[in-house]
């Protein structure tokens, strides 16, 4: 299969690139190059001869319609999207942009060339989304995110994921463009670009940095490890039902605050302080705006269906992420130097 793939520069669109070069798919990589994308992700994949790259911004419609043309993928996977919360709090309009006027783009990109070619029956449209379009869960634990939970957005960022889910389900509906969607919860693992919270904790652990935690550290979240999330995806174009969605969840849900302590004494296991202990560099911020209290994914559906659960436990998955920025400081060094990057976010307003 010819894969088309948006944003595979990015962190879980690189592992998806790489996943399915080693499915033994043809894989188009289609990416803006924007400030959190880095080409050194998908290193081991670019003299594969199924690999081919395309620097093209999914804003650019003209450009989309070209691509598609040339190299007629029989499914696309898109995952291009800002997809920073606190960078949505400052700056929403580049979100609204791209996440809600880009999709539009692919879409009629996507529907367009489907059209030209008659409609083949097994071409899929498959939109990754994030499960914040859902909102925010009260801490009891037996309330979890399904496939009908409506959607309730409190950021710029998931309220322009939810305006592209909407539209992806429109194109459906109206147009007959055979689609797939999926919300996840959080990710995490290898080449996660440094200013989400794993990477942050451990960067500025290693530079003797504070280890800032919003609020009291409360906010739950579900942990899904980026290659496990990969699989998943793969595995819904391939078996899932057209103009379904499916939950992607890792089932290990944590409040912030657990997570920087289990980070903490990874680190005091594999690099151990002279002094004291990682945990003693934790520091309470002000809580971001709009900071949604817990997300958690119920994955039955792809469990029961599609035969796919997470292998990868949070501990392991941590521990995994941990060892290999220890031993890739080239790549996140340099992409710590990028303007922007590290600086605190999300607190105007």
């Amino acid at each position: 299969m010819k894969i088309l793939i948006t944003g595979g520069a990015g962190f879980i669109g690189s592992a998806v690139v790489r996943q399915a070069i080693s499915n033994g798919h043809h894989v188009v990589n289609l990416d803006a190059l924007t400030y959190a994308s880095c080409l050194d992700n998908v290193s081991s994949v670019v003299d594969h001869p199924n690999y081919a790259f395309e620097h093209i911004d999914i804003r650019n419609r003209a450009a989309l319609k070209d691509i598609f043309n040339h190299h007629q993928p029989h499914a696309v996977m898109h995952l291009a999207a800002e997809s920073h919360v606190d960078r949505s709090i400052d700056i929403p309009g580049e979100f609204i942009e791209t996440n809600i006027i880009g999709t539009f783009n692919m879409l009629e990109a996507a529907r367009g060339y489907w059209v030209d070619v008659e409609k083949p029956e097994d071409f899929r449209f498959h939109h990754i989304s994030t499960d914040e379009v859902y909102g925010s869960l009260p801490l009891n634990k037996s309330f979890k995110f399904t496939e009908t939970t409506p959607y309730n957005p409190c950021s710029p960022y998931s309220a322009s994921k939810a305006s592209s889910d909407h539209l992806v389900r429109a194109w459906f509906k109206t147009y007959d463009l055979p689609i797939l969607l999926t919300n996840c919860s959080n990710n995490y693992g290898p080449f996660h670009f440094p200013e989400k919270l794993v990477p942050v904790i451990i960067l500025n652990a290693l530079e003797g940095k504070d280890l800032p935690i919003y609020g009291d550290g409360s906010n739950v979240r579900d942990w899904l490890f980026v290659e496990d999330h990969a699989d998943a995806l793969l595995t819904v174009l391939e078996k899932g039902v057209v103009n379904r969605s499916y939950n992607i969840g890792g089932e290990n849900e944590l409040t912030n605050l657990e997570l920087v302590q289990i980070l903490c004494s990874i680190l005091d296991d594999l690099r151990p302080l002279e002094n004291g202990h990682y945990a003693d560099q934790i520091k309470f911020v002000d809580d971001r705006p709009g900071h949604d209290l817990r997300y958690a994914i119920d994955p039955s559906r792809i469990r029961e269906e599609l035969g796919w659960r997470p292998s990868v436990d949070v501990k392991t998955g941590l521990r995994t992420t941990v060892i290999w920025y220890l031993e890739n400081e080239a790549w996140w060094r340099s992409l710590l130097q990028r303007d922007g990057v590290g600086s605190r976010l999300g607190k105007k307003i």
